[in-house]
């Protein structure tokens, strides 16, 4: 005979009276209140945190009204705090990227997003208002490449108004005969360009004033930085709030091994100082083109060797100045589809 005693293969229902479905409901309700009240923060942050998928999205749909509730009461702190004793001890150390954002700004600046070239990010650039005028500005270096331009331009069928501006013999680390930081707010004010070329840079070197008033001496890391910062205001300027294009050109290295080292030190003040807003202003590379390996009075063009340096050793001639010309005209093409 069989034993009785043998397990059934299901399961008996649990003893007790039963409960209705609705109860089952209340406590999922109950619990997502639960959730929400206090870890709506949390769920957005996770959400955040997820790689580009639908998994992504369905999480941010949920978090961010979960988060918006959650800001707006205290039973999100409260959380912390009374869990808090279950953090490791390291835990509460300063640094963290949230508390760096709270507590000192100014120590870690924010990256915002015009720090990034859309192209580079492989996204869609937003689209600069239409270019209908050109300043070409700068010391002796922009010429003859103003003119350059401007018989481009005056060839072409975009209608485009070219501005020459130079200022011979002046420089952005000295203010004798023009502070470029007021020039450059005039050209804005008066001209209202759409785009701005930007070629300056045979005259620096000169000592200037750092945030405390000393003077600093070229070329080390402090005047690079004090350079760097005028450079960065005057970028800024002339984009005009992100609407306008800048293209600001690199030097040349120039024959003479003193001016090479004040060249550097005022090449990577420029590329420093056009951080913060690279969707708007190109730093179009002028020493690799013409001094790659050094300073040079010739190089191969179109299989033919040619001068592109002028005798003095510092600006371009004619034929450099071309060069020069195709490259902005390559980055405004790119910007404006002109």
């Amino acid at each position: 005979m069989a034993d009785e005693r043998i397990p059934q293969s299901v399961p008996e229902p649990p003893r007790g009276p039963r409960k209705p479905a609705r109860d089952a409901l209340v406590v999922v309700f109950l619990s997502v209140l639960v959730l929400v009240l206090f870890e709506g923060s949390s769920v957005r942050q996770a959400g955040d945190d997820l790689q580009p998928g639908v998994e992504r999205d369905v999480v941010r749909a949920v978090g961010k009204p979960a988060g918006w509730v959650a800001d707006r009461l205290p039973f999100d702190e409260w959380g912390d705090d009374a869990l808090a004793f279950l953090e490791d001890e390291g835990s509460g150390a300063s640094g963290g990227f949230g508390d760096a954002r709270r507590a000192d700004a100014a120590a870690v600046p924010a990256v915002s997003p015009d720090s990034f070239d859309p192209a580079e990010l492989g996204a869609k650039a937003e689209r600069p208002r239409k270019l209908d005028k050109l300043l070409v500005t700068g010391d002796s270096l922009s010429m003859p490449l103003d003119v350059e331009l401007a018989r481009r331009m005056a060839d072409s069928d975009d209608g485009v108004e070219v501005e020459r501006d130079p200022h011979v013999g002046t420089g952005i680390s000295k203010t004798g005969l023009v502070d470029w930081g007021k020039l450059s707010t005039e050209h804005v004010s008066e001209r209202e360009p759409d785009a701005t070329v930007v070629f300056i840079g045979a005259n620096e070197g000169f000592s200037m004033p750092g945030a405390d008033g000393k003077d600093l001496e070229c070329c080390g890391p402090d005047w690079a930085a004090e350079f760097a910062y005028r450079v960065r205001s005057m970028m800024n300027t002339y984009r005009q709030g992100g609407d306008a294009r800048v293209y600001w050109l690199t030097l040349p290295l120039p024959r003479d091994g003193d001016l090479q080292e004040v060249a550097r030190s005022v090449n990577a003040a420029i590329r420093v100082a056009a951080q913060p807003y690279r969707a708007q202003v190109r730093v179009l590379d002028m020493t690799s083109l013409f001094t790659p390996s050094g300073y040079r009075d010739a190089m191969e063009i179109d299989g033919r060797r040619e001068i592109v340096r002028d005798p003095d050793g510092i600006h371009l001639n004619d034929e450099g100045a071309r060069l020069a010309a195709d490259v902005v005209l390559r980055a405004v093409h790119r910007d404006f589809g002109q």
